[in-house]
């Protein structure tokens, strides 16, 4: 078998210090091959999103860097130094300690006049009730059903003793007319008939 051939500067290749710088590529997100669609849109959305929030991101630190430069730094609060070890201890309390502990006392009263607000018991609505339109609709209907009922048990009880009286009327006079052991008819007793019959009709 042939050996491999050697590859030499003259054949193109750059060598280790001739190398040329390649552009970035820039990152990509999802696939290549997409069809143009949804997923595709969904992608690029996805892609401009991350782009944007990097140059926010950017810019926000350099602002903040910006704001630092600015600013004098502020002296360190604890300075540990010689001095303060060979100094003697005292029990006055630090400025702006004693300033703190004075603030307080303020705020407790403020707090204490909040909470008297806020443990005022405030008016509750009155708990809605499902279906209040349809449940006095349907006792407006129940109340008119029965009304109705009633008047028509009202009018068939009238009825019944109308017919009851002529019943008893016709009975009467059929009576009244038969003749009796001479054959004459009973004039009295039709009369009686006829004056009900006449009261019922003017009365």
């Amino acid at each position: 078998m042939a050996s491999k051939r050697l590859h030499n500067a003259s054949d193109g290749v750059p060598e280790a210090g001739d190398r040329v710088k390649r552009q970035k590529k820039g990152f990509t997100v999802g696939p290549d091959n997409l069809p143009d669609g949804t997923y595709r849109r969904k992608v690029q959305k996805i892609k401009k999103d991350l782009i944007h929030k990097a140059k926010v991101k950017k810019s926000y630190a350099k602002l903040k860097e910006r704001e630092m430069q600015r600013q004098p730094q502020p002296p360190s609060s604890i300075d540990y130094t010689a001095e303060d070890d060979n100094a003697e201890p005292t029990l006055a309390l630090h400025p702006e300690r004693q300033e703190m502990l004075d603030k307080p006392a303020q705020s407790s009263e403020e707090t204490r006049t909040d909470q008297v607000r806020v443990r005022t018991p405030r008016q509750r609505r009155p708990k809605p009730v499902p279906f209040e339109k349809e449940a006095r609709l349907a006792e407006k209907r129940k109340a008119e059903a029965e009304t109705r009922r009633r008047e028509i048990e009202e009018a068939n009880r009238q009825r019944q003793q109308k017919i009851e009286d002529r019943e008893r009327f016709r009975k009467a006079m059929a009576k009244a007319r038969t003749g009796g052991k001479t054959g004459q008819r009973k004039l009295g007793r039709e009369s009686k008939v006829l004056l009900e019959k006449v009261k019922r009709v003017v009365g």
